[in-house]
């Protein structure tokens, strides 16, 4: 019998659907996979034979938090506070843009991966309220087009670079907008299908983004938060599934029943001043119950000092963790400064962010 073959236009995307209603995904450059403690990308450790100053880097991950890639307001209230210098607007399309044209300089310094997150993250750093809208779900937990066209951008990059993004889901101060919790239920599903018909393999899932934090959703909260670890897990598309876990806030250890489910372990840095701490924490982090061989990934800490020979990157790296930068706008800071404050300079243009990129190519070797 003749295969008919019917060409579905998805925004920027071309799934090809066969005759029996089956997407067929794109072809990738790029997979993403875990062998015990290290990371893999297409089948080869990250970094093989790397050691920095007797530490083993081979496997690790090192990353940032660059959870504004797609960043918008919905909310007209607060949406000309985000406007860039030179334009007095905002644009999101520009934000990506300009996100994406920055990576190569972020991959040749050694960066592998960075954090992206679907209702991105406090533009201010912290924030006691958070009044803007930023979210690619709608309140039914449908997902936004303009979005996902945006994400769809930088996924193709980071997959034609040989990178990886850890996709948050959820952020504390967004997920309200989702009216209850099978909203939340049906943006997990959403999501994955989305990613598994984009053919997508360099990514890794985080559910969310601190789940200690004040969460509306009781399923989004460390006693229930597991739960959506065991969802993403059990879908399988063409034999593959997505690597998932979930964050903690800083100085705080993953519980039992997320260090049981998850595929990996995120840690964060915030408020852990003593880079001693950072690499305790990684040993009580292999202590909980349920643990075993599986990566561990600080993937936010607001800690620099990268000119000193003992400094939190260095600290998670000696206990052979990988570790990401948090930058975010201090007071008084410009355009160039921070990479969580939209408008967002995706450049390494700051001292900050040139003094981590440097260190980051002296402890990978950089990256071609």
């Amino acid at each position: 019998m003749k295969e008919y073959r019917v060409v579905l236009l998805l925004l920027a995307g071309h799934f090809c659907l066969t005759a029996m209603g089956q997407p067929k995904p794109p072809q990738r450059k790029t997979t993403v996979s875990i062998v015990g403690d290290r990371f893999y990308i297409n089948g080869k450790p990250t970094f093989k034979g790397r050691v920095w100053h007797d530490h083993n880097i081979e496997g690790l991950l090192p990353n940032a938090r660059m959870v504004q890639g797609i960043f918008d307001d919905r909310n007209p209230e607060t949406r000309a506070k985000w406007a860039y210098p030179d334009t007095h607007v905002w644009d999101a399309n520009r934000n990506t843009d300009e996100f994406v044209a920055a990576m190569p300089v972020w991959k040749a310094h050694g960066l592998l991966a960075f954090t992206l997150n679907l209702q991105g993250g406090s533009p201010e750093g912290y924030s006691k309220d958070q009044p803007w809208i930023n979210s690619m779900f709608n309140t039914d937990g449908s997902w936004d087009p303009f979005y996902y066209n945006r994400l769809k951008k930088i996924l193709d990059k980071a997959d034609d670079l040989g990178m990886v993004v850890i996709v948050g889901l959820f952020y504390f101060g967004q997920d309200q907008y989702l009216k209850d919790e099978a909203a939340v239920v049906r943006a997990v599903d959403n999501t994955v299908q989305l990613l598994a018909e984009g053919g997508y393999r360099n990514v890794l899932i985080e559910v969310n983004n601190e789940c200690d934090i004040r969460y509306d959703h009781d399923i989004l909260k460390p006693e229930r938060v597991s739960e959506l670890i065991q969802r993403v897990k059990a879908k399988k598309v063409n034999g593959y599934r997505f690597l998932v876990s979930t964050s903690y806030s800083g100085g705080k250890i993953p519980k039992e029943n997320v260090v049981r489910e998850a595929d990996f372990l995120i840690l964060h840095g915030n408020g852990v001043k003593e880079p001693a701490k950072i690499a305790e924490m990684v040993q009580q982090t292999r202590a909980v119950a349920g643990y075993r061989p599986m990566p561990i990934v600080f993937n936010e800490d607001d800690h620099f000092d990268f000119d000193k020979p003992t400094n939190n990157f260095q600290a998670a790296t000696s206990a052979y963790a990988s570790w990401g930068l948090f930058d975010y706008r201090l007071k008084d800071e410009g355009f160039n400064d921070g990479y969580q404050s939209p408008p967002v300079n995706w450049q390494p243009s700051s001292p900050r962010k040139k003094a981590f990129f440097d260190y980051l190519k002296e402890i990978t070797g950089g990256l071609p």
